[in-house]
């Protein structure tokens, strides 16, 4: 069981409930708030370790109160954090709104998360060489991202990219990319040229990816490979409450599952279960689904197959 290693963004998250989200000036009540280990490097690590695969995470926190709760958040749920570093200033921080259907506008304050550089990379070489495969996201700098892929395609390690929030990728990232997984409006900023629906896939990959699964929220997502793989895996029919980490549910999940020797059409179909899950509960980490919930939803999936 080679861990699965994440590097990326670890904040904390301030989440305000309210019955819809705010137009520009506009100050409306709010209906409740809480506080939650977030980000996406974090929330993916959880995900992995709360389905029982080894996880280690590589990060930064700041040397606040904030920093403090997230190591002992991180590792209550069994993720590896002996290789998250912290630093003077400020841990990440996003300002969440969630309105009553789990729709939600994330603001993100990157903090220490800043500091996850290739400096501090190149003193976890032995990490990512052990790796069975690594995980990535945009909320940490590009540069080190880049550096991250170069590194993988060195080391031979299958590496994932959630290029989220959006930013101009350099072709040379993308060509080691070994999983891309945008939502819809990542996929749009990559290949605008495209109509929006099965032609942005292949535009993807034309655009030097190996393989990709764009995320469609409530319709499930498309995968396609490099090997001509292309289906459709619909999501699971559940009652939305809050969609804050179904995307890093997913990538967890299916990361876990590749490593599991599963194909991917069956990983990406016990991803999707496992982030259909996550919307019927709050926040990011306490939404995040078990290897036995993940079973429960395919196994009442598999009484009931569609005609």
């Amino acid at each position: 069981m080679k861990p699965i290693v994440v590097v990326g963004s670890i904040n904390m998250d301030l989440v305000c409930r309210t019955g819809r989200i705010p137009q520009p000036g506009e100050t409306i009540t709010g209906l409740g708030f809480q506080m939650h280990s977030g980000g996406k490097g974090a929330n993916q690590a959880v995900a992995v370790a709360r389905l029982g695969w080894p996880s280690i995470l590589l990060g930064m926190c700041g040397d606040d109160i904030f920093g403090r709760q997230l190591l002992s958040i991180l590792t209550g749920y069994g993720v590896d954090t002996q290789h998250v570093g912290t630093v003077a200033g400020s841990s990440g921080t996003a300002s969440i709104v969630v309105d009553a259907q789990g729709e939600n506008t994330i603001i993100v304050t990157p903090g220490a998360n800043l500091m996850v550089t290739e400096a501090y990379l190149k003193t976890k070489l032995d990490v990512l060489r052990g790796a069975g495969m690594v995980l990535a996201q945009l909320e940490i700098p590009l540069s080190t991202v880049q550096w991250l892929a170069d590194c993988c395609a060195e080391l031979n390690v299958p590496f994932m990219l959630d290029p989220a929030p959006a930013a101009d990728l350099p072709a040379s990232l993308l060509s080691k990319v070994t999983w891309f997984t945008p939502n819809q409006t990542e996929a749009e900023f990559y290949v605008p040229w495209t109509r929006f629906g099965e032609e942005i896939v292949p535009a993807l990959l034309t655009a030097g990816i190996r393989n990709v699964i764009l995320k469609l929220g409530s319709d499930g997502v498309l995968l396609a490979t490099a090997d001509g793989v292309l289906e459709k895996i619909p999501a699971y029919d559940m009652q939305a409450v809050d969609t804050t980490a179904a995307g890093d549910a997913f990538n967890g999940a299916f990361a876990m599952a590749v490593m599991r020797g599963q194909s991917p059409v069956e990983s990406a179909r016990f991803a999707v279960a496992a982030a259909g899950i996550s919307v019927t509960r709050e926040g990011a980490q306490p939404s995040l689904a078990s290897q036995g919930e993940v079973d429960a939803v395919l196994f009442q999936d598999s009484l009931h197959p569609e005609p």
